[in-house]
C-alpha cells in the first residue's frame, strides 16, 4: 500500500481477458437479404463474422461465427444507385479497364454485391482474409448448410 496525500492507493492486478483461438465456439447464422438494403445486410454480416457481438471479443483473434446470406439477388439499393453505382476492375493489360453497374452485376453474379460490401467492412489483412472465408452468400433461398442448423441472425 502506498499513501499519497491523504488518499489511499491500492494496487490490484488487472487481468485482461484474451480469447484463445482453440477455445472459440462458432455458431452459424442465416440472414435473409430479400428487400433489405445491401449496406445493412453487409454490416450485420461483418459484425457477426468478426465476433464483435460476443462478450469474449478479442481484436487480434478470429472470434466470429459463420454467416449464410440467402436471397442476395433480391437485396436492394437506395436512391438511383441501381443504375449509377459502378463496380470497376482492371486486368492489368492495355484497355483492360471494365466497369459494370449494379444491374449488370446483379444479372451476372448477384452474390458479388453482398460479398463486395462485406469485404470492404472487415480488416484488409491476414485476419480479415481468414474472417471472410466464413461468409457464405447465395443468390436464391437454397443453401447447402442445413446440416449446420443456422439460426436467424440476431438484430444488432
Amino acid at each position: 500500500m502506498t499513501v499519497v496525500s491523504r488518499f489511499l492507493i491500492i494496487f490490484l492486478p488487472v487481468k485482461t481477458f484474451s480469447a484463445k483461438p482453440a477455445e472459440v465456439r462458432r455458431s452459424w447464422y442465416i440472414i435473409d437479404a430479400a428487400s433489405q438494403p445491401v449496406g445493412r445486410v453487409a454490416e450485420r454480416a461483418a459484425v457477426l463474422l468478426r465476433g464483435k457481438h460476443k462478450p469474449d471479443y478479442t481484436p487480434h483473434v478470429d472470434t466470429g461465427d459463420h454467416v449464410v446470406v440467402i436471397n442476395a439477388g433480391q437485396a436492394i439499393f437506395s436512391g438511383k444507385k441501381e443504375g449509377t453505382k459502378t463496380y470497376m476492375r482492371y486486368s492489368g493489360f492495355i484497355g483492360g479497364h471494365h466497369s459494370d453497374t449494379v444491374r449488370d452485376v446483379r444479372g451476372k453474379k448477384p452474390a458479388f454485391l453482398i460479398e463486395h460490401a462485406v469485404k470492404g467492412m472487415i480488416a484488409h489483412n491476414r485476419l480479415g482474409r481468414r474472417v471472410f472465408r466464413k461468409l457464405h452468400v447465395y443468390a436464391g433461398a437454397d443453401h447447402p448448410h442445413s446440416a449446420q442448423q443456422p439460426v436467424a441472425a440476431p438484430t444488432l
